[in-house]
């Protein structure tokens, strides 16, 4: 390579990295009346599509390629947070994320097989081999297992947006289908109608070792809807237990109708955004009253410091599709800026930290102008915009460049 690129040359190479991100910057986030968050999401777009590649089977950590921050594993962060703006604005690249996932199925059925369960079981932190690698003294690896469903998510979605039936059957359904076996296998079937998820690490990474977490179990649910739901596409008989299971695993609730974390959960403080969740992007809660009486419920049980980035921006996002601009474009500004480290507005995973560039915060609060904002949702059928609003401060907000069809969707403000 360097023999090769000496001969090239410098003006020949310089002309090929200047086209190749021309091609890039066709995706682009525009908005108009706030330069400041027009740069930082610049940035952020900046940075993933720098740490990721079209074409290959190379995943995002954490950190991306700036840093030794997580060792450079994958983790859901790929695939809840990164991999969503990625999807929308590159399928490209998305497909080169869900690739990874797919050419380690086969150390994922293993790892299933090594806990007594069916199906192939993700670990919670991925490498090269596709193995288990999360350090011994974390319980996340043995226990957080909604990062299966993470992935089912993602292949799910990857379809949703490029329609490629093709791919459906050769690299999602794969995964689809082998996730859903692991949740069939993995819920403990207590009684008629009652299917519980036992001994768990919530995302809510501080509720360690609970019982029905909500968002593991709308996650599992969903897998198991969504696998149903790519059999039909390709023609397969519908998997009647998979059915069974999803209908039977239960959302907790407070007596006042607020989603309970999981059973014992009694109002401490949450790690990162959990219950939430379930309303994007796991779309398992729609009625909006619910959405803001969770939303109300568990903004205040977030601490200052000590949270990653993306709780934040999930709040944004969610206040955005529920009509309340303001307090989205508050929630989106603390996503965020308490994180930059200067002189190039760099995010860290916390307020205050000093490990950047957190390449999953980008991810979030991408998300929060993309899905939130923009009103871009993935669907069935595909991408399509639902109502949103734009803070005072924003004019109008463009996305080009969307999807396999490269559309271009735009919101103005009506105030």
């Amino acid at each position: 390579m360097t023999i090769f690129a000496k001969l090239e040359g410098r003006d020949r190479l310089i002309q090929y990295h200047n086209a190749a991100w021309d091609e890039l910057w066709k995706s682009d986030i525009i908005i108009e009346g706030d330069p400041q968050a027009q740069q930082d999401l610049r940035s952020m777009l900046y940075h993933l599509t720098s740490f990721s590649r079209a074409g290959t089977s190379y995943s995002l950590s954490p950190m991306g390629l700036s840093g030794l921050g997580y060792n450079g594993h994958v983790f859901w962060d790929t695939d809840i947070w990164m991999f969503p703006a990625l999807l929308v604005l590159h399928p490209d690249i998305a497909k080169s994320l869900i690739e990874y996932r797919f050419e380690r199925l086969e150390p994922a059925r293993k790892n299933a097989f090594s806990h007594g369960f069916k199906g192939a079981m993700y670990p919670w932190e991925s490498a090269d081999s596709g193995v288990e690698e999360t350090p011994v003294w974390a319980l996340s690896g043995p226990f957080e297992h909604h990062i299966s469903a993470d992935v089912a998510l993602a292949a799910w979605n990857y379809y949703c947006v490029t329609q490629d039936k093709v791919w459906l059957k050769e690299k999602g359904w794969p995964i689809l289908s082998q996730t859903a076996e692991f949740w069939a296998s993995r819920v403990e079937r207590s009684g008629p109608n009652q299917f519980d998820i036992k001994n768990v690490v919530a995302a809510d990474e501080w509720a360690e070792n609970v019982d029905n977490n909500a968002f593991t179990n709308a996650a599992a649910k969903l897998n198991l809807k969504n696998a149903n739901l790519a059999a039909a596409v390709l023609g397969l008989p519908q998997n009647k237990d998979w059915a069974l299971v999803e209908n039977n695993i239960p959302i907790l609730k407070f007596p006042d109708g607020v989603t309970k974390e999981h059973a014992t959960y009694k109002g401490e403080g949450i790690k990162q955004g959990d219950v939430n969740l379930l309303a994007y992007p796991l779309k398992s809660i729609t009625d909006k009253n619910q959405i803001l009486k969770d939303l109300a419920y568990y903004e205040t049980r977030v601490p200052d410091e000590g949270t990653p980035a993306m709780t934040h921006a999930i709040f944004a996002l969610l206040y955005a599709r529920t009509d309340h601009a303001e307090k989205a474009y508050k929630y989106f500004n603390e996503a965020y800026q308490p994180n930059l480290n200067p002189p190039f507005r760099v995010i860290a995973e916390t307020k205050g930290g000093t490990n950047p560039y957190f390449a999953t915060g980008a991810g979030g609060v991408l998300q929060s102008v993309l899905m939130g904002f923009g009103g871009l949702d993935i669907t069935n059928k595909g991408i399509v915009q639902i109502p949103s609003v734009l803070p005072a401060k924003w004019k109008s907000i463009k996305i080009t460049g969307v999807g396999i069809e490269k559309k271009t969707f735009s919101v103005t403000n009506k105030n």
